[in-house]
């Protein structure tokens, strides 16, 4: 069945964007992943942590998953999803962003919403243990982004044969914008909460030994703050403007040359409609599949609370095992892009 086909039904119960977002995670509760665990020293003496389904299929494809912003196995569109890829016959494996595994990287370096080389350095791997076996991704939010810029920023070059991103920013400024109003607040304040406090436990003991002064992390009042506090001058930017620019994958989009799915929503309170691209700016390879109500990497679905569904595990399994298979086909991008726009109702 294609996803044009079996439509997302938005759940009636949960309108607007924040409601769709918190739904899940605050009150869903899905099954432990049972996972074992790889740790990959790195050149730099850092380290990445990546978390393999334990009892996933023996073989078959890998699917790279990216979490988003101070995100982990915890996140609670996570575990249900490496259930069904691996129902479906793939391998995921969660790549934790350096210093979100459980215990504080190595240097100063974290991550940031453009920079692959981890990524790149992971499925480099992957690709030289298993030559044969095809390799795909998927990123949510912030790690949507990254996926997005880097699938564009190595065209045909690069190694995966399929990828999807869920829920990503686009356009990094835009994102911050909105954050900094209204309700939307709530998750910058909470975010930035974890963000400093990741800095606080990596640094205990020896705030001397962090590359911005504690002080002044710990006096950002937005993401912008932030960013131009502490991502930008550690990760190598001129400023915050200069990481937002060159680290927002839209502009990367017309690039992509792995079949690729998008699926976003109108009403995504991490964002503004106007960050989304416009059809043209899609490469042929790229399906966006934009909704009118999904929120935040929610698209919850069902007719009632107790009997609600998930999206993004039915649509992401299916989209990789048929952009897997022999038989796969780009579905003809304006038509996807704006009759999916339409299906809610």
């Amino acid at each position: 069945m294609s996803g044009l086909e079996k439509r997302y039904r938005a759940a009636w119960w949960l309108p607007g964007g924040h409601l769709q977002t918190l739904w899940p995670a605050l009150m869903r509760r899905p099954p432990k992943a049972r996972v074992r665990r790889e740790r990959l020293e790195l050149e730099d003496g850092d380290f990445l942590d990546l978390d393999w389904l334990a009892d996933g299929p023996a073989g078959g494809p890998v699917v790279v998953l990216l979490h988003g912003l101070e995100g982990s196995l915890e996140s609670h569109y996570l575990p249900g999803l490496m259930r069904e890829l691996g129902e479906q016959g793939l391998r995921p494996v969660l790549m934790y962003h350096r210093g979100c595994s459980g215990e504080p990287n190595r240097t100063h370096r974290c991550y940031t919403g453009g920079d692959a080389d981890d990524l790149a350095r992971v499925v480099a791997l992957l690709r030289e243990r298993e030559p044969d076996t095809p390799l795909a991704a998927v990123g949510f939010s912030l790690g949507g982004n990254l996926l997005l810029k880097w699938l564009g920023e190595t065209g045909p070059d690069n190694p995966l044969a399929a990828a999807a991103a869920v829920s990503p920013p686009f356009r990094l400024d835009r994102a911050a914008a909105r954050l900094e109003g209204g309700l939307s607040r709530l998750y910058q304040g909470h975010l930035l909460r974890t963000l400093v406090g990741s800095l606080e436990r990596k640094y205990a003991g020896r705030p001397e030994a962090s590359p911005v002064p504690l002080e002044r992390v710990r006096a950002a009042s937005s993401f912008r703050a932030f960013d131009d506090v502490f991502t930008a001058p550690v990760h190598g930017y001129a400023g915050v403007d200069d990481y937002y620019h060159r680290a927002s994958c839209r502009s990367y989009l017309g690039d992509i040359t792995v079949p690729t799915l998008i699926l976003h929503a109108l009403d995504d309170p991490f964002t503004t409609p106007d960050a989304v691209p416009e059809t043209g700016e899609l490469s042929p390879s790229v399906q966006l599949e934009l909704h009118a109500r999904g929120g935040h990497v929610g698209f919850v679905t069902g007719g009632m609370p107790g009997c609600s569904g998930y999206w993004i595990e039915e649509r992401v399994p299916r989209f990789l095992s048929g952009a897997l298979s022999s038989n796969f086909h780009v579905p003809d991008q304006t038509l996807s892009y704006f009759a999916t726009s339409l299906w809610p109702r």
